[in-house]
């Protein structure tokens, strides 16, 4: 599914070294679903060819504010009205420093003082550049009046420094204009504590318990409730994958730092816990890797503490929603961990299904609450996020 289909993004390209870096984030918008219009400066185009944007967008280029008009469309020549987003990527202090004074002296300036979308920009400049309080005037003083901003991040710049100035990466640049265009407000005011991946048990320094959960479903919920407008904590256990924008990632191993942590948090509005935590872990973890004998080995295994339980335990009126990976009486085992656990509802899946369940981008799963039962279809684990919030929001709703 294309999350983006139907939202217009207009992207204005600067004339800075990093101008290349703009491609991908055309394609990947595309990719998306979402229609790119581009406007270049005319320092731009010495960077990279309009042709080369005109061919990924499928969009006619603008490059020029006094350019014969060949054609009249109503579109083409309202950019400004046109946007959902307005993204400038690279932009420099140059244009930056025009935007926050008022000039608009060619069509991307003049463009961006018309519009009434969000905008967003994107710096890159030398670290030295970036760090004069010239320009760190003019990027508060557009932050003041509503421009919001995607930091530079940190390395060795073309130009050989090494510091702050360097566009962020491209995928995070599409990330952030998919969340300003798919962002509501249904979530904002409350905080919500999500968990997510595997907890790893320890032996020894080199050995230990764990389980196959990526973490891929419950940084998709973290995902889907910052687009609602959540303040979004995410505690996580070891994974694989990019984190995601929330408020406040915290990375954990254990089921005890686990424990501790989502206890510290226990006050949040909503709580979900996707994560997979070991229910057993070794009684006695040694220090130095033990070594192999010829007689076998024996490690005895104790309890770990339930963190959902004791959530449901001390439960006063947040909404508090539970996993359950099964592999045979789905709904048997469902319902009674929704009783046993005091939960809102909770979602079951069969991961001995290799369509869905742990390491895959699908899912299909059952919600079961206290007086029915939804099957969803196989579907995408952002998908079956936005199903789950929407249930939340219905619930805070009728509350």
């Amino acid at each position: 599914m294309k999350s983006l289909k139907g939202k217009n993004v207009v992207l204005g390209v600067t004339g800075g070294i990093a101008a290349y870096k703009a491609v991908d984030v055309v394609s990947q918008l595309v990719k998306r679903g979402a229609n790119v219009n581009v406007i270049m400066t005319k320092n731009a185009t010495n960077f990279v060819s309009p042709l080369t944007f005109q061919s990924l967008s499928h969009n006619k280029v603008v490059d020029n504010m006094f350019s014969e008009v060949q054609y009249w469309d109503i579109e083409h020549i309202s950019l400004a009205q046109k946007a959902d987003v307005f993204a400038i990527v690279p932009a420099t202090a140059n244009v930056i420093g025009k935007i926050a004074n008022g000039i608009a002296d060619d069509m991307l300036t003049t463009t961006i003082m018309a519009t009434k979308a969000t905008v967003l920009i994107a710096p890159a400049m030398n670290t030295n550049m970036y760090l004069n309080s010239i320009y760190q005037e003019n990027e508060n003083k557009l932050k003041e009046v509503g421009y919001e901003f995607i930091n530079p991040a940190s390395g060795v710049l073309a130009c050989g420094d090494i510091g702050s100035g360097k566009l962020a990466d491209t995928k995070d640049i599409a990330d952030t204009i998919e969340k300003v265009l798919l962002r509501t407000n249904k979530l904002k005011n409350k905080r919500v504590l999500v968990t997510a991946g595997p907890t790893v048990e320890k032996i020894d320094p080199v050995r230990y318990i764990t389980n196959r959960s990526t973490g891929k479903m419950g940084y998709a919920i973290a995902k889907a409730a910052d687009y609602l407008g959540a303040t979004v904590e995410l505690v996580s256990g070891p994974t694989n994958i990019e984190k995601p924008s929330v408020s406040e990632f915290i990375s954990v191993e254990s089921a005890d730092e686990m424990y501790r942590e989502v206890m510290k948090r226990k006050d949040a509005d909503v709580i979900i816990m996707t994560a997979a935590v070991s229910d057993y872990k070794p009684k006695e973890s040694f220090d130095q890797k033990f070594k192999k004998t010829n007689g076998p080995l024996k490690i005895e295994l104790t309890r770990n503490q339930d963190i959902l339980k004791s959530l449901g335990e001390t439960k006063s009126n947040q909404i508090l929603v539970g996993f359950a990976a099964e592999t045979e009486n789905i709904e048997k085992y469902a319902k009674k961990k929704l009783k046993e656990k005091n939960l809102d509802f909770i979602v079951a899946n069969d991961v001995s299904k290799k369509s869905s369940g742990f390491g895959s981008d699908m899912n299909e799963v059952i919600i079961f609450d206290k007086d029915r039962q939804i099957q969803l279809e196989m579907m995408s684990k952002d998908d079956v996020a936005k199903e789950i919030l929407n249930k939340i929001v219905g619930l805070l709703e009728s509350r």
